[in-house]
Formats: structure tokens, sequence, C-alpha cells
């Protein structure tokens, strides 16, 4: 079997027990990365000699009887939009397209901590913006499973990588359901944390209040195992919580006895592909079946999730990207004229994509003067009354169920010129990140063209170890998770 057909957690124990090398694992994913990756369009840049340089370095720490760590030799990619020093971070933008980072993210300091070897940084919608990951400056990430189909976006480069057997994980930043969205799409595990479970220092920013790093990975034990890793308090990142981090894997029984499954019903109806509603149903019945109590709630204010969310993340974004002027860093264009003016809009024009742009100019417009309290002001008001909803469901149940996406991965270029219905793709998934909540998509099928479809759950603030086991119960009553593409 190939190694990297191997789930993290078995790649490290074999390297722990001699019975295979990081050199040797790390080998297999740079040869995989290289006889798919023009196919794909996944990554951005792979950088050889450093992952077998610290491979080298794993291995000889456990010759010499050294314990390196819970992730030692296992080869890991990083969406382009987290630091590494000495490496290229460009958010698949033009106007980062040289930038080198100066320092290592947090998340990076804590995998390579841990023994994580890092592959590259994989191909994103620009700063993250986007549902399909065709606003990336370098081209469309493709499907694994369908190469004319979406791999879901923004982290659509890690999903794509973790599906496609180059690593057995990879972590994307989720600030609307861009890591549960590319999971569901590509047929993997992702993970959205809690907001301030995980340190953003080093992620670039797109909104501050609802970013967050995550995992993706092939089981729910894996994905477990690396937000062991990740989580925790920052002095770096004063938005991160002095939170305890459990044992996530310890939570993982297999069994969901007693457990309370938020159904919300009356949300789950329009706009919904009836191949998705039955699976849906389907990996509802299986959690049933296991012991689990399905419990209809309502979910109020969900209909206005998508104006809340599109109006805050954009205000947002325009706040965090006025740093990108061509004075600091990155991209600067030659100016005719000796005027700084110019100089800033030619910059931010020619380095900036179409969505960018469009979401910097919704953004400034919402925060202006005469409309800050129409638009703005009034969709964190709804943003509070959207996360009261949760409280009063979580007084009744443990987690919510619903579908990560309405519709399986459609076909590139389909919505590319309607962004509206682009935007209503992730009706099920912005809730997560305006609530603070963490939320996870499984495989829960494929629909009639072989396209997979994923089982989003959400749970309390801070109690991803819930989370993860009725995931992990789902996922040993399955065998979605196991199917891979042909690639």
């Amino acid at each position: 079997m190939n190694v990297l057909d191997a789930t993290a957690t078995s790649i490290r124990d074999d390297i722990a027990g001699g019975r295979l090398s990081a050199v040797d694992a790390t080998r297999a994913a740079l040869d995989r990365i290289a006889s798919i990756n023009d196919a794909l369009n996944a990554f951005n840049l792979v950088d050889a000699e450093r992952a077998l340089g610290r491979a080298e370095e794993i291995d000889r720490r456990r010759a010499a009887g050294d314990t390196p760590g819970p992730l030692a030799g296992v080869p890991i990619a990083l969406k382009d939009n987290m630091d590494v020093r000495g490496m290229k971070t460009t958010a698949s933008s033009r106007i980062l397209e040289n930038f080198v980072a100066p320092f290592d993210a947090t998340v990076v300091r804590r995998l390579e901590a841990a023994g994580a070897i890092i592959i590259g940084k994989t191909n994103c919608d620009e700063f993250a913006m986007g549902s399909s990951n065709e606003n990336s400056a370098f081209g469309p990430v493709k499907n694994p499973w369908a190469l004319d189909r979406i791999p879901g976006g923004s982290s659509g480069g890690s999903a794509a990588s973790v599906a496609a057997r180059c690593v057995p994980l990879a972590l994307g930043s989720d600030t609307g359901g861009s890591i549960r969205q590319p999971a569901a799409c590509c047929g993997v595990v992702g993970l959205k944390p809690s907001y301030g479970r995980v340190s953003r220092y080093g992620l670039l920013a797109f909104a501050s209040s609802l970013d967050q790093i995550g995992p993706f990975a092939r089981t729910v034990a894996d994905a477990a195992l690396t937000l062991s890793v990740l989580a925790g308090a920052d002095p770096c990142d004063a938005t991160t919580a002095q939170q305890p981090v459990p044992d996530f894997a310890a939570a993982l029984n297999g069994n969901v006895n007693g457990i309370r499954i938020g159904v919300p019903r009356a949300f789950v109806t329009d706009g919904v592909d009836e191949q998705v509603r039955r699976a849906y149903h389907a990996a509802l019945e299986t959690l049933r079946s296991g012991g689990a109590t399905l419990v209809d709630i309502e979910l109020p204010h969900a209909q206005y999730a998508i104006p809340v969310y599109y109006l805050i993340c954009t205000a947002e974004a325009s706040s965090n990207l006025a740093r990108y002027d061509g004075v600091k860093y990155g991209y600067r264009a030659a100016a005719e004229r000796d005027s700084l003016k110019e100089m800033y809009s030619r910059t931010r024009d020619e380095g900036f994509g179409p969505e960018v742009k469009r979401r910097i100019m919704l953004g400034t417009y919402v925060l202006s003067a005469g409309y800050y309290d129409a638009f703005y002001l009034k969709a964190l008001q709804v943003r509070t009354l959207l996360r009261r909803d949760y409280d009063h469901a979580f007084e009744r149940v443990d987690v919510v169920a619903m579908p990560t996406m309405p519709t399986p991965p459609f076909k590139l270029g389909e919505k590319v010129s309607d962004p509206l219905q682009m935007y209503l793709g992730d009706i099920f998934t912005v809730s997560a990140n305006l609530a603070g909540l963490p939320g996870i998509s499984v495989p829960c099928g494929f629909s009639s063209d072989g396209l997979p479809i994923g089982l989003q759950l959400m749970g309390r603030m801070f109690d991803e170890a819930t989370l993860l086991r009725v995931a992990d119960a789902y996922e040993r009553a399955t065998d979605w998770h196991t199917r891979a593409p042909a690639l």
C-alpha cells in the first residue's frame, strides 16, 4: 500500500516504530505532488529541500532515542496565507506574488515542534475570498473527483491535496466556511475550531472577527490529533482564549449514546439539492440508529446569515487590506507621475483581482458616513440575535446537524458571473463564524455523478471534544471516508 494511503496517525506510528522513515514519507508526498499537480493546480509552492532536511532531522532524532513529537515525520501542506519564515506567502494574489515571510506563524512553530514536515503552500481563493477557488491569481484548483468541478473555496488547494493523497494533513483558514465547504466538495474531513481556540498570528487577515485556522484530514482522529497540536493560548494573538486544551483524541469513544442532535428542519428546505437532502437525512438516521436522539430546533435568524456575513466580512476586509498600498511590502505599480495617490490606486488596481476589489468596495461603502448605522451596525445587531439562537438551541441539544453545502460541487465557471448565487452556497456554514462556534464537515455520501457530499456538525463554543466524538462515531458507522478519487 502507498504510504500516503495511510492516515497521519499510522504514518506517525510507523516512523516512531522504525518501520518507516520520515525521509521516505516525505519523498512519497513530493513524488505524488510532482505527478498530479499539473492536473490539480493544488500547490503554489513546494519546498522539497526544506522538507527533506526536516525529515532527515526527524530520523536522526528518532535514531538517537529522542521522541520527535505527536506528528513526527507526517507531511503537511499549508494554505498560502500562513507565514513560514523564508518561504513565499502570496495569498494567491499578484500583490504578494514575491513576498517572503520574515517569521513563522504560531501554527507553523507548533507543527514543527510536534515533528510535522511542511511540504509547501496550497492554492486558494485570493486573500481567502471565494467559495470555489476560482479567484486565485494563479488559476483555479481542480476537484480531484472530477477535474471540471470546483474543489470548494477558499481553501480548495488544501482540501484537494488531502483528497488526492498528496499529503495526509493540510491546514486551511475558515472565515465563512472555507475549510468545511471544500472538505465537503473533496470528500475529506474539515474542522473549523471555535474562535480563539487556535492562534491567528502569522495568518494574513481577511476578516479578523471571523477568521480561524483548522485542519483537513481523511479521518476525524487525524483532525483531532492535529487540533491538539495547534490549540492553545498565544501571547502573540490577543484573541486566543485562555481555555485548557483537552485531549481531543480521548473523546473519540465511538458512540453517541445520550447525544442530542439538533435538526433545523425549516432551515434545510429551500434551495437544497434533493441528493444532498437524501444524504443528510440518511446521515441523521445513522446517528439515531447509533443511539443519538434527534431534536427539532428553530434558528429563526439563520435566514439572515448570508447578508449579515457579507456586510461584516467585507467591512473588515476593507480595513485589513488597506495595508497593501505598495509602500511597505508587496507589489508596487510604477506611477507615471509623482503622485502618491496615483501609486496607491494603480498598485491596488493591478495587484488585486476582481472579487477582492468587489469586497473592498462593498466594505468601504457599508462603513462610510451615512451608511454605517443602516448596514454595518444593523448587521452586528442581527449577528447577536443569531448567536442567541444557537445559545438557546444548545440548551436543548449537544450538536446541530445540517448539510455543509446546499448542492454537490458545481462546474468550474458555472457561477463566476453571478456572485449572489456563489455567496448563497455558504448559507449553512457562515453561522458558525458569526457565532464563533466550532464546526466540522465529514463525508456523508456521493451524488449520482460520483461527487462528494458533506455533513456539517456544529457544537458549543470550545466544545470541540463533543463535536469530534459525534463526527467520529458517524465515520465509524460508514465507509464514505475510505473512498478515494481515481486520479
